[in-house]
């Protein structure tokens, strides 16, 4: 696991994905799933920071209560929160990058259900 304690939150939140791709995915990963932050184009860090945001928040408003909710649940809130990100910077974007949750695979949901495990550690006390 990588030390994200000093890391914006745009950045934290990629390298916890990437962290998930290394970890979920089965076989080789494509290199733009896990390249490096410095690498990533802007609408992509931009969308890491905002959804970082956003899972913050979210927890943050809950007080805490964020912490009932099943590992799918907190998943599917992050990937809800991408897809409107997808939205917000492409007109029509491919339909498997604005995929359901149902629709996604499964080392993409695990992936998200620990970014948003991942950040709500750092919120809580």
């Amino acid at each position: 696991m990588t030390d994200t304690t000093a890391l914006e939150p745009g950045e934290f939140f990629h390298e916890v994905w990437v962290e998930g791709v290394r970890k979920y995915f089965p076989g080789e990963p494509k290199a733009s799933y896990v390249a490096p932050w410095d690498e990533s184009p802007q609408w992509e860090r931009q969308s890491a920071a905002a959804v970082h945001e956003q899972v913050e928040l979210f927890v943050r408003l809950s007080a805490g209560a964020s912490a009932k909710l099943s590992r799918e649940q907190k998943g599917r809130f992050v990937a809800l929160c991408w897809i409107a990100q997808i939205h917000r910077h492409f007109d029509n974007p491919k339909p498997g990058h604005v995929a359901d949750w149902d629709d996604l695979p499964q080392w993409h949901r695990e992936t998200d259900c620990d970014i948003f495990e991942r950040i709500e550690q750092t919120v809580r006390p």
